[in-house]
């Protein structure tokens, strides 16, 4: 599991920008206003053998009492709670606030490893302005510009140092690890008591109430299973359990861990801004899914209803197109034995080995069917291809001119993999590489 760095500050300090530049892709928006940032951005980072996820936080100022102002603040301060390291940004060039010394207070009850970074240090003429942010207590203050870059090794170097040693994760043999991930209260603790069929988690119509990691061995069938009830990877302060709407932190880590993330709904509310959020990372991490529409006992239901209901969920997870959706009731038991029957399908079928010989065939039917664009007035030519690995599946495709190949002929080259290998139910990597 990669350890959590995150970059907390007042609005309008620079710190998507500077989370841009550490990621290395332009990601977080930017502007010149405060308040930009509204919700956490996140990426993932290796610099000098050590990987990480590094999170943008919204600006937050301690004393408003603005709403939009006060979620951020709230987001910032669960973002400080869940993470390992803490960076915390202020703006060289307007000196330092009272919202910077009530924030500095913050952190140093967090009780975590804080960096002091003064941000907008851009001449050697402001150098001597960063030094009154020691006045803070900081053992090191460092400049840096997000903006040109610079001071930026210095930080790394310090992120680095401070970061701690991989988190030993117990040995389950060779369960299938299947987390269930979702907004709070969507019935994920309810839905793993259905599944083993006893009470390991304590349920409670309150958002927030499983406050741990909850790992759960479970044998069906000669097969092994690891649940991972993810509605707390770590302990909580009270603030996290009024965000009923927040929930990504904890997502980062379970997703990390799992084969299968079986990402619970609320069937009576459909789709929300989190489970986009949270669905997003499974992608961005290809892992093996299922989506199920919990609750699915309260629903009015006619003939149709499923499956408008499957379409809505497509439609606002256009970029998570390959999992299974089940509709269930934790309550009544309804289809919940479906989950894990289907969970093991989807990744039996991840761990799967195309022949060659085989593949080359779909490659090359699907390279005659629909060729790609030309590159600079050059013919794109495929040569052949190879699996690479498994859980998902990665296949590499040689040929004359990767960098040539567009995004839509990629995604249509994942399409017709899918369907002639019958893998549409699990994700999927193709890389391109040049034949030499």
């Amino acid at each position: 599991m990669k350890p959590i760095v995150s970059i907390v500050g007042r609005p309008n300090v620079g710190k998507s920008t500077l989370f841009n530049r550490l990621i290395g892709r332009r990601r977080a928006a930017v502007a010149d206003e405060p308040g930009v940032t509204r919700d956490l951005n996140y990426g993932d980072v290796e610099e000098l053998g050590r990987a990480f996820t590094l999170v943008d936080t919204g600006g937050f100022e301690p004393a408003s009492e603005d709403e939009i102002l006060r979620q951020v603040r709230e987001q910032a301060t669960l973002a400080i709670e869940d993470s390992d390291v803490i960076v915390f940004l202020m703006d060289g060039r307007a000196g330092l606030t009272p919202q910077d010394r009530e924030i500095a207070g913050m952190l140093r009850r967090a009780e975590k490893p804080v960096l002091y970074a003064v941000n907008k240090i851009d001449a050697p003429s402001l150098v001597a302005g960063a030094m009154e942010f020691y006045g803070l207590g900081a053992s090191e203050v460092i400049p840096v510009s997000a903006e040109h870059g610079l001071g930026l090794a210095d930080l790394m170097d310090a992120v680095i140092a401070h970061l701690p040693e991989a988190e030993e994760v117990p040995e389950h043999g060779e369960r299938v690890k299947i987390a269930l991930v979702g907004r709070p209260n969507v019935g994920k603790s309810s839905l793993l008591n259905r599944l083993i069929g006893k009470q390991r988690s304590i349920v409670s119509n309150i958002a927030g109430t499983t406050r741990d990691s909850v790992d759960t061995p479970f044998d069906l069938n000669g097969r092994g299973y690891l649940f991972i009830d993810t509605a707390g990877i770590r302990k909580k302060g009270k603030v996290s359990l009024r965000l009923e709407n927040y929930c990504v932190m904890e997502a980062i880590r379970s997703i990390e861990r799992c084969d299968v993330a079986a990402l619970v709904l609320d069937g009576g509310v459909g789709v929300q801004g989190q489970d986009e959020r949270i669905a997003g990372l499974i992608e961005d991490r290809k892992k093996c899914c299922v989506i199920i529409v919990n609750k699915w006992d309260i629903v009015e239901k006619d003939t149709h209803t499923t499956k408008h209901a499957t379409e809505a969920i497509r439609n606002k997870l256009p970029f998570l197109t390959y999992p299974p959706v089940l509709f269930t009731s934790a309550l009544t038991g309804q289809r919940v034995p479906l989950v894990l029957e289907t969970a093991t399908e989807v990744f039996d079928k991840s761990c799967e080995r195309v022949r060659t010989s085989v593949l080359n065939k779909v490659v090359e039917t699907l390279y005659y069917k629909h060729r790609p664009p030309a590159y600079r007035g050059r013919e794109i030519k495929f040569y052949y291809a190879t699996q690479s690995g498994t859980a998902p599946p990665t296949f590499v495709i040689f040929t004359n001119h990767p960098e040539g190949i567009i995004e839509s002929y990629k995604r249509y080259v994942v399409n017709e993999l899918r369907a002639s290998l019958g893998m549409e139910t699990v994700p999927m990597k193709v890389y391109y590489r040049q034949r030499h």
